[in-house]
């Protein structure tokens, strides 16, 4: 019974150890990154995006508030004697 114990034990650290990591490899990490020097293209890029984005945000709420004003101006106020819609 404590032979089959331990082996279930064993098993069970066996499969819980994690993959050895030192042979492995990535296309994506090719040298170590150097933070003295950034990639001011990559930062550049980044930036303009994300004000691009901002900028395409800004101006596209700004359209639908104009067209929202318009439609509730051209809609009007339209009642009856009895009823307001």
């Amino acid at each position: 019974m404590a032979a089959g114990l331990r082996a279930v034990r064993r098993w069970g650290q066996v499969a819980a150890a994690p993959p050895s990591l030192a042979f492995t490899r990535s296309a994506f990490v090719v040298k170590k990154a150097n933070n003295a020097q950034p990639n001011w293209l990559g930062v550049g890029l980044a930036f303009g995006t994300s004000a691009a984005l901002w900028a395409l945000l800004l101006k596209q709420h700004s359209e639908d508030v104009i067209e929202y004003e318009r439609r509730k101006q051209a809609r009007g106020h339209k009642c009856t004697e009895h009823k307001c819609s």
